[in-house]
């Protein structure tokens, strides 16, 4: 089985001609799909193929834990290296696939190698939306994807005393708390007017916001980066649309990004923004399932609206529902939206889907560092942001699961158990 040589994880030597199950991406929702299909007890030959020479690992650490130096890389390891083998997944490791051909039911690699498969699980997620400005792809300008990625920042920060973070999202903001953490200068240059708009109502923006720059973050909303200035081939600086520049050694860009579907495309299946799913994350193509990052499905909880969920639930829930569908014991997706993000002594935990609300209703007192913002659509609760505030959290998925409308007052009102709200039996 595999094992880590001199440079990191070496894949298997031999790669079958075909695997009853071919799993293509190594991340959450890959090796969730793999984890599944054994627990089902399904027997046939499954291979887990990632473009990383690394076994599959945790992703949301790298902003937070990893970056930070808090936890080494093998305490991100989804499972021990041992697992895989001892289950019978045959880990296929700084692989790509360049093309799939449905009819004939195989995959071809980049290296020109072709590899048959009975099922196959596209579970590819992203690649990291790149600056296309000026300056871009210069030496110390980063994305936050993968473990490389982090490691290369690392490398950088004992020589860096100022650096900028380009867009206000979650990797964004977590990726500033760790800098200013390490005693950075740092700047975070947000283009919409908030923090957290795609996401978020203006209470939790607006909290973070304060946040933030009470640790020393110089945030700026409604800036646009026209270019990124360098020296002698690295990075010096941010130039904004008034011409004005921010210096730094150091820029992280994290502004969401693409579905890495190509192939999946090219050979036909129907997409755009990522590929298109139905309840049990099949594709269009015969055979062919695609789960997390990458899947556009229908919602329950966003109205029926065929969206990509870009979370670890969101991951590891398809890949059981299209595991179960191969294995033959099929069940629908229809699992409820939930996502976290620790920045600096914060714990937000969020569950439901918040866009298109037109009430939130504020629980407690943000001063206090610890409440909640019920987000609710028509008069029903579709989501929760809980900050520092986990029985609201847990107690509130009744309200998201049973689209209830619970009186405002005792909503707002933080002396009141949110489970008192939900109707018994």
């Amino acid at each position: 089985m595999a094992g880590r040589g001199a440079e990191g994880w070496e894949s298997d030597l031999s790669v079958r001609d075909k695997y009853d199950v071919l799993i293509v991406g190594a991340g959450h929702g890959g090796a969730q799909a793999a984890v599944v299909l054994r627990q089902l007890k399904f027997e046939g030959t499954i291979a887990l193929l990632g473009d990383e020479n690394e076994p599959p690992y945790e992703r949301p650490p790298l902003s937070k834990d990893y970056l930070s130096g808090d936890k080494s890389f093998e305490r991100i390891l989804i499972r021990p290296q041992a697992f895989w083998g001892e289950r019978g997944v045959d880990l296929l490791l700084g692989r790509r696939v360049a093309s799939v051909d449905p009819k004939a039911h195989s995959v071809t690699l980049s290296d020109g190698a072709v590899v048959g498969y009975g099922k196959l699980i596209w579970a590819t997620g992203g690649t990291p939306r790149r600056l296309t400005c000026p300056g871009g792809d210069a030496i110390g300008v980063h994305s936050v994807r993968n473990r490389e990625d982090v490691d290369k920042i690392v490398e950088e920060l004992p020589a860096v005393t100022e650096a900028v973070v380009i867009g206000g999202g979650y990797i964004g903001l977590e990726a500033a708390a760790v800098l200013s953490k390490f005693n950075k200068k740092v700047t975070l240059l947000e283009a919409l007017d908030r923090v957290l708009a795609r996401v978020a109502g203006e209470q939790l923006s607006r909290f973070y916001e304060e946040e933030h720059r009470a640790h020393g973050v110089d945030l700026r909303t409604g800036v646009t980066v026209e270019s990124l200035a360098c020296s002698d081939g690295r990075v010096s600086g941010a130039v904004l649309a008034d011409g004005s520049v921010v210096p730094a050694q150091l820029v992280i860009v994290g502004i969401g990004i693409v579905p890495a579907v190509g192939p999946l495309l090219e050979a036909g299946a129907a997409g755009g923004n990522g590929v298109d799913v139905d309840e049990y994350c099949r594709t269009s193509l015969p055979d062919v399932y695609a789960i997390g990052d990458c899947a556009a499905h229908f919602n329950g909880f966003a109205g029926g609206a065929q969206m990509r969920v870009e979370s670890v639930q969101n991951a590891n829930d398809q890949a059981a529902t299209a595991a179960r569908d191969i294995a033959g014991e099929p069940q629908s997706y229809n699992a409820v939206p939930w996502f976290w993000s620790n920045q600096y002594d914060l714990r937000l935990q969020t569950v439901g889907l918040s866009v298109g609300h037109d009430e939130a209703v504020l629980r407690g007192d943000p001063a206090t560092r610890s409440f909640s913002v019920v987000y609710l659509k028509a008069g029903k609760v579709i989501a929760l942001d809980c900050v520092n505030a986990t029985k609201d959290y847990v107690q509130g998925r009744a309200l998201v699961v049973g689209g209830l409308g619970p009186d405002r007052a005792a909503l707002a009102d933080a002396t009141v158990p949110l489970k008192m709200l939900v109707p018994a039996g």
